[in-house]
């Protein structure tokens, strides 16, 4: 084609004809863009565009004097305020590798995540100052500042205000890495997930073509902004929204921001949406102003699903993803969530624009329709790899796919049911249960509200599936009948043998049922453990 010929003497495409923004200049262009418009909410103060982006400029100027710069490593222990999502920000357009520290974790996980991921600087709130000089004492970390005054640690505050606002510029290669992102570690030792710009970038505009976004949304955000709920700032602000933070949820203040600030989206795990349904001023509350949900990090029971829409309206929106594929791997719109096809309910949505995603056997084959194969991804928002670990890289992407580990059937719609993680799969007596079939089932019965599923030593079967659950409150199961109830759907092989009553079950930093933490007291004596 002429018009290709001219850009290049040889015909071909410059390398950098196809490069779009970075991932931090979205936000500068919303800055720009909605400069009087409220941006951040938090502690009754609203924040403007305007306001945020002189903060974000003195941010990049201290952290440029410094030292900070292309390709050094910065890891950041914050909780949910305005300086986390400033920070990443002027991390990002420095060029700068962005790892954030999740304020759930443990002091063993911040401390390794700080070497393996070779920062060179490592910035946290004061109220973390003792975990900071425990991450210091195990070397590796150049420059340590704080966020508020904290003992002998500079403090990025007072070296912010020193420094006078100037436009906001972009160093980051749009091919570059923006960040590192460490998974939870119940497997064993975090793992750095690489992430380009260019692919944070197309997360954002995935999110942006398929979700059902209100005009200029309200959102609040209550999980830590370490995990998914960082992500979602940026599309609210392409869209000109605001973003209400809080450092935690609490059911009753949730409803409380709700009902006062009109707030119109929110991100919630399937646990604060339990909380929410059972919470006493819930069917009283004016909660009219919500008009999206998104929710996903774990598996939600139908049931609890019902119940929710009942109470909040058509309105919910599940994300299913995972951190080596951001946000985007599939959804179930609130159209989706139609009460007339309460099948439908069990899905985890529908491939997203910009993906593909196939159900692959272990030799990299397409599984027939209905059966069950490893939900494997590629596209744009594909991680580039796990940081220095190249034959888990080569493991996990495959033939050209992300193994994602779940497993999952697809219907005649394209429509996927995930069945479970393959490490979670039950063998019992030389048949395959998939736990997350069982829990559905459980939580169907009406007197159980939450069910967690796993398998624990048996002498005769090899594993036996047991189950533990959480009622309803005001509810008092039975647990024979439950057995039986259970025994209807899936047959003998499926049912629990047994099941504790809960009150409440317990989770991981990511607010997912902690299944580790039921196996264990079973196989603390057994020679091998599951998952």
């Amino acid at each position: 084609m002429k018009g290709i010929a001219q850009l290049s003497p040889d015909g071909s495409v410059p390398d950098r004809l196809h490069d779009g923004p970075s991932f931090g200049e979205l936000t500068v262009r919303a800055i720009r863009r909605y400069a009087r418009s409220p941006a951040i909410w938090y502690r009754n103060e609203m924040i403007s565009y305007a306001d945020m982006g002189v903060r974000v400029s003195q941010f990049v100027q201290a952290l440029s004097a410094r030292g900070v710069g292309s390709d050094m490593g910065v890891c950041v222990l914050m909780s949910n305020r305005p300086e986390t999502i400033y920070l990443r920000l002027a991390v990002q357009l420095l060029g700068a590798r962005f790892t954030p520290l999740n304020p759930l974790g443990s002091s063993a996980d911040h401390q390794f995540i700080t070497g393996d991921s070779q920062a060179a600087f490592l910035i946290v709130e004061d109220r973390f100052a003792g975990e900071a000089a425990g991450i210091v004492a195990a070397g590796g970390v150049r420059c340590t500042l704080s966020v508020g005054p904290a003992g002998e640690m500079p403090d990025l505050l007072d070296l912010a205000d020193a420094c006078p606002a100037e436009p906001l510029a972009c160093r980051a290669d749009p091919a570059g890495i923006a960040g590192l992102t460490y998974t939870g570690g119940t497997t064993g030792r975090p793992k750095g997930i690489i992430h380009t710009h260019r692919t944070l970038v197309a997360n954002v505009l995935m999110c942006l073509a398929e979700w059902d976004w209100p005009p200029a949304p309200r959102i609040l955000l209550t999980t830590p902004l370490a995990h998914a709920a960082g992500l979602l700032t940026t599309p609210v602000f392409v869209k000109g929204g605001c973003v209400f933070l809080t450092d935690g949820f609490d059911a009753g203040a949730f409803i409380d921001l709700v009902e006062r600030q009109r707030i119109s989206a929110a991100f919630l795990v399937p646990t604060m949406v339990y909380a929410l349904t059972t919470h006493p001023r819930i069917r009283d509350a004016d909660l009219s102003s919500l008009k999206l949900v998104i929710y996903g990090a774990a598996p939600i029971s139908p049931s609890l699903l019902a119940e929710a829409m009942e109470i909040f309206g058509p309105i919910f929106l599940q994300l299913y993803a995972q951190s080596e594929a951001p946000m985007t791997v599939t959804t179930l719109s609130r159209a989706d969530h139609d009460p007339d096809r309460p099948g439908q309910l069990l899905s985890c949505g529908f491939p997203m624009v910009g993906v593909q995603v196939k159900l692959l056997d272990d030799a990299g084959a397409a599984v027939p329709l209905g059966e069950i194969g490893e939900i494997c991804v590629r596209g744009p928002l594909v991680m580039d790899g796990y940081w220095g670990r190249p034959q888990e890289t080569a493991a996990a992407l495959r033939d050209g796919w992300l193994r994602t580990g779940d497993l999952a059937r697809e219907d005649e719609r394209g429509y996927l049911y995930i069945v479970d993680r393959k490490k979670d799969m039950i063998i019992t007596g030389g048949f395959n249960v998939y736990p997350k079939e069982v829990e559905d089932v459980l939580a169907s019965h009406p007197d159980v509200a939450q069910a967690a599923v796993f398998g624990i030593p048996d002498a005769k079967w090899g594993e036996a599936v047991k189950a533990a659950i959480v009622p309803w409150p005001g509810r008092t199961p039975d647990v024979a009948e439950i057995i039986a109830f259970v025994r209807r759907s899936k047959g003998a092989v499926g049912t629990p043998k047994s099941i504790d009553i809960l009150d409440a079950m317990p989770q991981t930093a990511l607010g997912k049922p902690d299944k580790q933490a039921l196996r264990a007291p079973y196989w603390q004596d057994a020679r091998r453990n599951v998952g």
